[in-house]
């Protein structure tokens, strides 16, 4: 089968690997459909988030099983896919206490990191972490599911109520579905974003949006609130940790979220402890998580009224490329080239621990890598039975 290797930062290729097989009994082959590009790829093919050599990425994954093993019960050949990449064990310390994600037993195991992944024409998987796509949901829907999960852990962790004024740094896909959550709970919702492709795509769902191109975030945001500070910041972006702590009001919380293993800021511990700041980090998404996204995103799949019949989540898929045209996948979501997110929101010049650069462009939300090339319908997506 032809799958997507990663060879070290800056460095991806198409390469022949052994189709996926049964290897274990509660085992199943899925045959990729399509998996939507995560931030984490682009991370780690630029070198700012770790992944091993040699593996398959992706992981954002829908596809059909194809074979299961004799141990199968919950799906069967034909059904309809998505894959949680989300692994356990299932004994240890952690798990036994329900704390799957925080699971001792990782390494080897995070899919399209250290384990063989999803931009690839098959995987197999244990029966656990395949579950079946609702009736009704469209696979350019359903690809939102992980990342729905890992929103819906972070707003979790976050704690958001009825009186929370909640500002989202970053209007990519990650910033869109935590925009969305938090508004099911929050009294008010604002977007801080940037670039002008992902700013117009913001407007057209969301009432407070604020331009934070070629200004200092913080005071784009208090500007266009007339001064007053949220009191819950959400960091999608990994590079606006200092920007969410001069923009949050006294008492208040900043969750977060991005990754950037490079991204670093000088943080002083009274600056919490006067302003009663809480920081929170929440994680990967616990293994109950994961079925509250696929009912949710099930539930967005009929939330038509107002959008041109078009759900929220399929929306968000603005892109989709053949596998083997990977390089304009990544090209749509601002490219491989180094050191261009410090001008992103919330990078806060100096403090944002690298010399500030170009801010990447974007052409797209949620980019989709097709790994099917069989029969499809009229939404180019294959034809299931």
């Amino acid at each position: 089968m032809r799958a997507l290797v990663y060879l070290g930062p800056g460095a991806a290729a198409l390469q022949d690997r052994p189709a996926a097989q049964l290897v274990n009994g509660d085992d199943v082959v899925v045959e990729v459909v399509g998996t939507g590009i995560c931030g984490t790829d682009r991370k780690i093919l630029l070198g700012r988030f770790p992944a091993r050599p040699g593996v398959v990425l992706g992981h954002e994954s829908v596809g059909v099983v194809r074979e299961t093993g004799p141990q199968v019960r919950s799906v069967a050949a034909g059904d309809r896919v998505v894959v949680n990449p989300t692994l356990y064990c299932g004994w240890c310390v952690p798990c036994r206490r329900g704390a799957t994600n925080f699971c001792r037993h990782k390494a080897g195991t995070e899919v399209g990191v250290d384990r063989d992944g999803t931009y690839a024409e098959s995987v197999t998987l244990p029966e656990r972490f395949v579950v079946r796509v609702p009736a009704g949901l469209s696979f350019r829907g359903a690809v939102l599911i992980e990342p729905l999960a890992c929103v819906l852990n972070n707003v979790e962790a976050a704690d958001v109520s009825f009186d929370d004024t909640v500002v989202v740094l970053g209007a990519g896909p990650i910033g869109m579905l935590t925009a969305m959550v938090a508004a099911r709970r929050a009294r008010r919702v604002t977007v801080a974003e940037p670039d002008g492709y992902r700013l117009e795509r913001a407007r057209g769902q969301f009432a407070h949006v604020v331009d934070v191109g070629g200004t200092d975030p913080a005071e784009a945001v208090l500007k266009a609130s007339d001064g007053e500070r949220p009191s819950l910041v959400f960091d999608t972006t990994g590079v606006g940790l200092d920007a969410a702590l001069r923009l949050v009001d006294d008492g208040g919380r900043v969750l977060v979220m991005g990754f950037d293993d490079t991204y670093t800021v000088p943080l002083r511990p009274l600056r919490l402890t006067n302003r009663g700041i809480r920081l929170i980090g929440a994680g990967d998404y616990r293994a109950d998580t994961f079925p509250v996204a696929v009912d949710l995103a099930a539930e967005l799949a009929g939330a038509r009224a107002g959008t041109g019949g078009v759900p929220f989540l399929e929306r968000l898929v603005t892109h989709e490329f053949p596998l083997e045209r990977y390089e304009d996948a990544f090209a749509a979501l601002g490219g491989l080239a180094g050191g261009d997110e410090t001008g992103g929101p919330g990078a806060g010049g100096p403090a944002g621990g690298r010399v500030p650069g170009p801010p990447p462009r974007y052409d797209a939300l949620k980019v989709v890598i097709r790994s099917h090339s069989g029969p499809a319908g009229a939404d180019g997506w294959p034809v299931v039975a």
